[in-house]
């Protein structure tokens, strides 16, 4: 039915009040302090909120709270004002105890957003609008660490044993994961994980009522069956459009296609230190450890080649693994040599590898833009030096733990920054693997030094100060090269001509900004 609908160029418009949205994979898990995932951070955003959002140009707007500033003669806490007369889906009014409840929540052991709020010492409520953040230090940029993370109601959690949050990697389970209960504009009315959910308007929001009133969610993981399903009216609005079909999508009467930058970068990561990789044929060392095979590594991947083959024109090959969105960025960083293959070689030759080695390469076959496509060709790149790579393609719900628990030897990965700030890099995949820092650092890479510089961002007020420490952690990293940059992601979105959205460069499409023409 698809190949006929495709063929005839068939689309039908949306309605006003419904919208059917389609992309390549599903939230992994509903909980809101589970995963730092963008996945769920965009469908979660549709219902629960969070005290601050981001606009489209990326500066900082009001949500859950209305203003924000560093209490006056004390500049170690933020007090956050909040929206009155806010209520959750059940009908319980949002006050700051919940924020306190929230924050306290995402820091626990089992968050995989408590790095977001290491610098955070306590969280007290004034009164029901009025919280105090207790920093450990002058913290000048902890709102930007708020845009994903959700408020949940206490008294909700408690009823339903959910005050601790789901330890995804190592495979809990809660109430949380397919129940919600939010104050943002839809409620979730049903949930088929990894096929479809339903979210519908929430009557008792308290912003202005949306174009879409209810939202239906699909996952459909094939790409030519997602273009399809637009073409033939089955589905409204495709975000994981494949940069093969945007050319054609653009020219098919019916269909906008709406292309920007995203602020994330696609990376390979290897593990460091001395023992043996647990997928090589080399037992007795470990040939990451090598600065020349990184640097060789590094000579054999054309870019290029990748931008215009693999990805059609759509990516913007990099040389560090920030977009220029990002506080840090600079065209010096960004550089990346020409591919050069004899030296290359030459560099494994020096490192004792002049016969290559084998290693299992795992990647995600339905997270980032033509993922896997991107981990077959720099496997072929490779063995032009003699890395023999086996490629272990599989979902993202499986190919995070593997990185989360540092059960990789070499792996493709994509990192956006939610906070527009380079110390989210360093944070979580720079810094030792240890307590709030390191989530996914799944190299294992260990610098005792950075670490000191990385945890004194946090509380750096010298603005020149601090930009210099970045600029120095960047230069060591670097120089080290603990990550193999590729591209910076550029998105594609498809929808019906009837319909509004322009790209987020957090590749967070909102329905609920989304515009219905009549």
């Amino acid at each position: 039915m698809a190949a006929t609908a495709l063929a005839a160029g068939l689309v039908t418009s949306a309605s006003a009040e419904t919208v059917r949205w389609a992309r390549s994979q599903d939230a992994t898990t509903l909980d809101p302090h589970s995963q730092n995932l963008g996945t769920n951070h965009n469908f979660l955003h549709h219902i629960y909120e969070t005290l601050v959002d981001r606009d489209n140009d990326g500066a900082l707007q009001p949500r859950l709270a209305t203003e924000w500033n560093l209490k006056e003669g004390d500049d170690t806490v933020w007090v956050f004002t909040l929206r009155e007369g806010v209520t959750f889906h059940d009908g319980a009014p949002f006050t700051a105890d919940d924020v306190v409840f929230s924050i306290e929540r995402a820091k626990m052991e089992g968050s995989n957003m408590r790095q977001l709020h290491a610098d955070v010492e306590s969280v007290t409520a004034v009164d029901d609008y009025t919280v105090e953040f207790q920093m450990t230090g002058p913290s000048p940029i902890y709102p930007n660490n708020l845009t994903n993370t959700f408020m949940m109601d206490r008294e909700w959690s408690e009823a339903n044993d959910v005050v601790e949050p789901q330890d995804f990697a190592a495979g809990e389970d809660n109430y949380a994961v397919r129940n919600t209960n939010g104050t943002g504009p839809y409620e979730l009315t049903s949930r088929d994980p990894d096929v479809r959910s339903v979210m519908t308007y929430y009557e008792g929001h308290w912003g202005e009522a949306p174009d879409v009133t209810e939202i239906q969610y699909s996952v459909i993981s094939e790409n030519a069956t997602r273009v399809a399903a637009l073409l033939s009216g089955e589905v409204d609005f495709v975000q994981d459009v494949p940069v093969q079909d945007i050319q054609r999508l653009s020219t098919q009467g019916g269909v906008k296609v709406e292309t920007g930058p995203e602020n994330r970068s696609i990376f390979f990561a290897y593990r460091f230190g001395e023992e043996p990789l647990r997928s090589s044929n080399v037992t007795d060392s470990n040939p990451f450890n090598s600065p020349q095979v990184r640097e060789a590594m590094h000579l054999a991947v054309d870019r290029e080649a990748i931008r215009q083959v693999v990805m059609r024109g759509q990516s913007d090959p990099a040389g560090v693994i920030v977009p220029p969105f990002v506080n840090g960025w600079t065209e010096e960083l960004n550089a990346f040599p020409a591919p050069d293959v004899e030296r290359a070689r030459e560099l494994m030759a020096e490192a004792g590898y002049e016969d290559g080695f084998s290693v299992t390469l795992d990647t995600p076959n339905n997270r980032y833009v033509n993922d896997e496509a991107i981990a077959q060709a720099v496997a072929g790149m490779l063995s032009q030096i003699g890395i023999n790579v086996t490629l272990a393609s599989r979902p993202v719900a499986q190919h995070s733990p593997l990185v989360q628990n540092n059960e990789t030897d070499f792996y493709l990965f994509g990192w956006g920054v939610p906070t527009f700030d380079s110390a989210y890099n360093f944070n979580d995949l720079v810094h030792t693997k240890d307590g709030d820092y390191g989530a996914y650092n799944g190299g294992l890479y260990s610098n005792p030094e950075l670490d000191a510089m990385i945890e004194g961002l946090g509380t750096e007020i010298d603005e020149t100060v601090r930009d210099q420490a970045i600029a120095d952690i960047w230069a060591t990293v670097q120089e080290d090269r603990v990550f193999l940059p590729i591209h910076n992601q550029v998105l594609a979105y498809a929808m019906n001509e009837n319909l509004t959205l322009p790209v987020q460069p957090e590749n967070q499409p909102r329905m609920y900004e989304m515009q219905v023409a009549e």
